[in-house]
Formats: structure tokens, sequence, C-alpha cells
């Protein structure tokens, strides 16, 4: 009987969770380009959670068999990470966070207009199949309502607030004629659209959207509205529901990757947002406003800041992208084979998203990924645009996932498991706005100001976040919180803080990632010295895919190691030893 080595049976193991994961999320293995079955792209009625957690616990048995002994730095890597993924599933079902999941801003509608955004209709095949899946939307609203009502009655009750903003953005979505919405979208860019195959399949679409989507949805918001808002509360912490201080330490672990309680990630935000003070004063001071950063703030808000209309913003953040293009290859050995355009969204549903956000290529380069900017100047100052486009763009979050992509070396669930590291992406994101200063980007008090109002605005968050769900604080406490450090306009701090309350912490991964990447650089520099090499640097973090942040550190640990003379003499002692 032959026994298979370690590394082997890890392999198999990490294949296996991958079709695993397809099964229960196909959307993603959509987007990974991955084949699925049939056109389902959304598993989530109870039943199905209650299935992902039974098979969570027979694969973590299968990998607590699996000993480390003798597995290489990669593989020890895919070891923990693969742990890491099967105890989220376990750990957020054990307090039944499937019955009460987030609805507002990542809520249906916006995940069935991510699915029509990143597809493409290339032929009468690709057509019917979009169709197909199209299709399945209303199911996907029919199991979601399943599990809502599965946590009404269990006592769960969401804050009447989030109920009213998520209700707001499906009307938001559907709203107008059904050949403006973003489903109808793959047929306009389709390089076929003239065809009388897809063009027949266009007109299946627009029925189906009309007929079937934009009633289902309608109906949603209706029991958004109706039922599920009976007994809502008016209270917007997460923790005033059944399990609720056990669902947001469990959210803090998931999101952040670390062992960071509550409390410790408020006073972290506390002392990051002083230290950021500090350095904006000294900006201010730069800018002829000494000891007076309230007047530099309210200086910064007049309209000479903002773009008169949605096409000249993107037009300038089009212009920014060209010009942090021009100087990436400086900074980093690894491009990606796949490209980026910027896009303005949609008026209807734009005062409910944030500023900006990123929309990564499909895996198999069928679309560009999408840099999505608002549609609503007024709520884009000109000092955010470069650290915007850098963290959105590239080298932020679009350049770092197609990259992830293409890492063949990886098992398939590191190469497509963006979503389930936000620490590590966001992370990376908000260093590549820092990055801008290395770049030679920033060149104006305004420019670097708006880097640092970028970053206090993910600081704040450490506050804010923990401060609704961990302390109680009332909405109107954490809006005036983020409104004392911040020149954004009070819209956009509303929405943000609304967007706290209905996604607990979700927002904490970002600078939290970010002061990991800037420890591990820090760290690398002073052990190597002379011998650091930033773009050597940067492509080791760009090939570890994402990760935790652990893990990030023992990758890197294990880079320094490799490069550093005294190390590596070291070890060959060790191993001669």
């Amino acid at each position: 009987m032959t026994v298979r080595q370690p590394n082997a049976r890890l392999a198999d193991l990490a294949d296996r969770y991958w079709r695993f994961y397809c099964h229960e999320w196909p959307l993603y293995a959509v987007l990974a380009g991955e084949v699925t079955p049939d056109a389902t792209l959304f598993r989530e009625a109870p039943a199905d959670h209650d299935r992902r957690d039974r098979r969570a616990g027979e694969l973590l048995a299968e990998l607590d068999g699996i000993v480390l002994d003798g597995l290489t730095l990669q593989d020890r890597a895919t070891h923990r990470l693969l742990r890491r993924e099967l105890e989220s599933i376990r750990s957020l079902h054990a307090v039944a966070a499937h019955l009460r999941p987030s609805l507002y801003p990542t809520g249906p509608p916006m995940m069935a207009s991510y699915f029509a955004n990143s597809s493409s209709v290339d032929d009468a095949e690709t057509a019917e199949r979009y169709v197909d899946r199209l299709a399945s939307v209303p199911a996907y609203l029919r199991d979601l309502r399943e599990s809502l009502e599965a946590g009404h009655d269990q006592g769960i009750r969401y804050p009447r607030l989030a109920l009213d903003s998520a209700a707001a953005s499906i009307r938001d979505g559907v709203a107008g004629p059904v050949e403006a919405l973003a489903w109808s979208g793959p047929f306009k860019r389709s390089p076929a659209a003239d065809t009388t195959s897809v063009r027949r399949q266009a007109e299946h679409a627009l029925a189906l959207i009309r007929d079937e989507l934009v009633p289902a949805f309608e109906s949603f918001a209706a029991f958004l509205e109706g039922p599920l808002a009976d007994g809502a509360r008016d209270t917007v912490a997460c923790t005033d529901a059944p399990l609720g201080r056990e669902l947001y330490r469990a959210l803090v672990h998931d999101f952040t990757t670390t062992d960071l309680a509550p409390e410790e990630i408020h006073e972290l935000g506390l002392a990051e947002v002083a230290r950021l003070e500090s350095e904006m004063e000294a900006i201010a001071a730069e800018a002829g406003f000494a000891g007076d950063l309230p007047g530099y703030r309210h200086f910064l808000a007049d309209d000479r800041f903002f773009a008169p209309s949605k096409e000249a913003l993107r037009e300038r953040l089009e212009v920014l992208c060209k010009r942090i293009d021009g100087r990436v290859p400086i900074f980093f050995g690894r491009i990606p084979r796949i490209t980026y355009g910027v896009e303005s969204m949609p008026e209807a549903v734009a005062k409910r998203l944030p500023p900006a956000y990123a929309q990564p290529n499909p895996a198999d380069r069928s679309a560009p990924g999408i840099f999505w900017i608002t549609s609503l100047p007024e709520r884009c100052p000109s000092p955010m645009h470069l650290p915007m486009a850098l963290h959105e763009a590239w080298p932020g979050h679009l350049m770092h996932i197609a990259l992830m992509q293409e890492a063949e070396d990886l098992p398939a669930f590191r190469r497509h498991g963006a979503i389930r590291f936000p620490a590590c992406v966001e992370g990376w994101a908000i260093y590549c706005e820092g990055l801008g200063v290395d770049m030679g980007l920033y060149q104006t008090p305004d420019q670097h100001f708006g880097r640092l109002e970028m970053e206090m605005w993910r600081a704040l968050r450490l506050v804010v976040d923990t401060g609704i769900h961990w302390h109680s604080w009332s909405r109107e406490r954490a809006i005036d919180t983020m409104a004392q450090h911040m020149a954004l306009p009070r819209q956009t701090i509303e929405a943000e803080v609304d967007r706290y309350i209905s996604w607990p912490g979700q927002a904490l991964a970002y600078q939290i990632g970010n002061l990991e990447f800037r420890r591990l650089r820090s760290l690398a520099k002073s052990r190597l010295q002379d011998r650091f090499n930033l773009r050597s640097f940067h492509d080791e973090l760009l090939a570890a895919g994402p990760v935790s942040l652990p893990v990030l550190g023992d990758i890197v640990d294990g880079w320094i190691t490799l490069h550093d003379p005294h190390c590596a003499a070291r070890e060959d002692h060790h191993a001669r030893g």
C-alpha cells in the first residue's frame, strides 16, 4: 500500500476544497473562469449554509491529519490558509451570520449588477448562457428571503436604518428603462450585437429583466420594508441582536485576519487619528494655514476643488491613471497581462455607493477591470483623486487582483481568494496610496493633504466601526466624530456611516492591513539595509496572492532571510551541522 506524502495530500485537499467552494458560491466560480454544471449563481438558503458547515467540518478533520513536517514554506502557507477558510465558515455559521446577511451596500442588487458588469457576450452560446444565469437571480432572492425569515423567527432584528437603506438601494437599482439597467450591459458591449442569434437573446434578456427581475427585486424591497421590518430596531449596533457580541467578534476576526479584540482596535484607531492629525497640521501650515487645520479643511471644500460634471470627473481620473501607469514599471517587475478602464457609476445608485470602487477583470480576461468613479462630483473633491486612483486601479486593486489570477503556481482557492482576505487586499491598496509619495506623484499641499485625508478616513473607521458595534455609539455620534476630523462632504460621511452600520466589521480591514504592509516594509529595510530593493520587495508581496496578515508576515520573513547573507550563512551552517 502506497502512503502519499503530506504535500500530495495537501494538494488534493486544496483541490477538493476549491471544487466545494465553486459549488457553494457559483458566482465566484464563474468569475474565476470555472465551468459550472448549471446556471445557478447564488446558493443562500438556510439548508445551503448548514450543508457548508458540515462539509467544512469534514474537510477540517482531514486537514488535521496532514502533518506540517516536511512541507515547504509555500505549502505551509496553503495549510494555514485552508484552515482559516474552513474555520471561518464554521465560526460564522455558529453565530448565525447567514441568518443576518449584509443587505447594504453589498446586497442583492449590487451582487447581481457585479455579475452583469463582469460578463461578456461574444456569440450565441455565451449570450444564451448569460441569459440562463440571469434567470436564476429571482431564486437567489427567494433563498435569501428564506434565510432572513429564519433569522427573524429566532428574534434577529435589523436596524430600521439598515433596512431602509437596503430597500432604497434596491428601488434605485431597478429604476428607469430596462435598457439602461446593468443587466442589459453585456449585450450593449458585445462585438456580436448585430448578429441575429445574439440580438434574439438580447430581446429575451430585456423581457426577462422587465417581467421577472425587476418585479422580483421590487417584491424583495417590499419584504424588507414590510415583514422583515416588523420589530426593527432604532439602535444601530449589531451587538443589540441575539449572539450579537459573538457575531461581532467573529466578523472582526474574519475581516482583519488577526486576533485583535474590538477594544484594541478602538484604541489603535484613536492613536492613528492623533498621528494623522499631527501630520495634517504640518501640511496645513505649509499651505498657509498654520494653527488652523479647520480653516484649511474649509478652504478645500471650496467649489474650485470639485469637477463641474461627471464627465469632467471621469476624464480627470483617466488622465491620472495614465500618469500612474507610466511610473508602475519602475516600482514593479510583475505587470498584469490585462488592462482596465474608468467608468462613471449610474447616477441612480451613486448616491448610496462610495465615491469609487474597483471591479476586477474576470479571470479569463474576457473583459477589462473597471475603476468605477461616482457620477456625483460633489462627493469627490480633487485632493481625493490621486490616492483614489492609486487605490482602486494600478498598482492597487485592479493590478493586485489581476496578478493573483495569473499566479498559476498557487492552488486555485488561493489564486481566486481576494474577496476572502480583505485585510490583505484593502491594506495593499492603501499602502499604494502612500507609495505615490515614492513615485513622485504628490506635488502640492492639497494633494498631500488628500492622501492623509484618505488615510484618516480609514483610521476613523477603526474608531467608528468599533464605536458603533462595540461601544453602542449612535449614528449621530459616529457622523460627528468623522466630520470633526475630515473635510469630506457631509453626505459622503453619512453614507459611509450607514455602510458601517449595515456591514459590521468590514471597514476594519483597511487600516489594519495598511499598517501591516508598512510594518513589513520597515522591517525588511531595517534588516537588509543597503541590500533592500523596493521593486523586488513589491514583487514578493504580489507573488504571495491573497493571504492572511500572519501568513504574509511569514512570507516576508522568509524573503528577508533569503536576501540576508548573515541569515543565509546561519541556515547553511545549520544544514551542514
